[in-house]
């Protein structure tokens, strides 16, 4: 069955070693809306709990990563954005305090919300003609998660090119801003990505989980839900 014909919001493939989760709204290019948001959160924690996956390829179907959230779909839906906004936290939380090593297979574009889940990667595979941004200030907005990650990997120098002018910020930058990890063909993305999972899942579990363990204590320096709070709007 097609990715687009299969109804689940988050889809899920587990490998020797590694496990793929595609977000599976291709109808919406892949946009988040709060059954895609709760689906991804369990499916993350049941990832997190599982001793045999070392790696976690991340990526959207019919060869798009994520085009933001669905504002209109959480919009419409009683106290949908607050509901959202609790979820999304859990989301973030859980990815940041895995100990999975996450791949990032950005086909075409990455946008806010999604530009958040593709930061949250370890490595970050861009094609060619992809690009990130987060849009946020374009429209008054905080970008309380992808400040959180970005302050995790990168510099203020990085975190401001890529939140103050809000634009479309093409592969070739994110591998010279140090973003992405590699760039390649559109159509060898996905096959790229899965490469480095299986790399990464034949090493023994013991050693992926206590370097990325170390990774993020040395980066954060706080615990971890205090580190979301930190760069959270106050108004969000």
């Amino acid at each position: 069955m097609s990715e687009a014909a299969t109804t689940s919001p988050v889809l899920l493939e587990r490998h020797a070693g590694w496990t793929e989760i595609v977000l599976n709204r291709p109808e919406r290019r892949n946009a988040i809306d709060n059954a895609l948001a709760h689906a991804l959160a369990a499916t993350i924690d049941s990832v997190n709990a599982d001793d045999s996956t070392r790696a976690v390829l991340l990526r959207g179907a019919d060869g798009a990563f994520c085009s933001g959230l669905d504002l209109k779909a959480l919009q419409v839906e009683p106290d949908g954005m607050e509901k959202f906004a609790q979820v999304w936290e859990r989301v973030h939380l859980s990815l940041l305090q895995s100990e999975k090593a996450w791949i990032v297979a950005l086909e075409r574009h990455a946008v806010n919300g999604g530009a958040a889940l593709a930061l949250a990667g370890d490595l970050m595979v861009c094609g060619a003609g992809a690009f990130l941004q987060i849009g946020e200030i374009r429209l008054g907005m905080a970008a309380p998660r992808n400040a959180a990650w970005l302050a995790l990997r990168h510099s203020e120098a990085v975190a401001a090119r890529l939140c103050l002018l809000g634009d479309r910020v093409p592969a070739t930058d994110l591998l010279r801003l140090g973003v992405a990890t590699e760039v390649t063909d559109d159509t060898q993305v996905l096959d790229r990505a899965r490469d480095l999972a299986a790399t990464i899942a034949a090493f023994p579990a013991g050693g992926v989980t206590a370097i990325k363990r170390g990774m993020r204590a040395a980066s954060t320096r706080m615990a971890l839900p205090q580190w979301l709070g930190a760069c959270r709007d106050t108004h969000d």
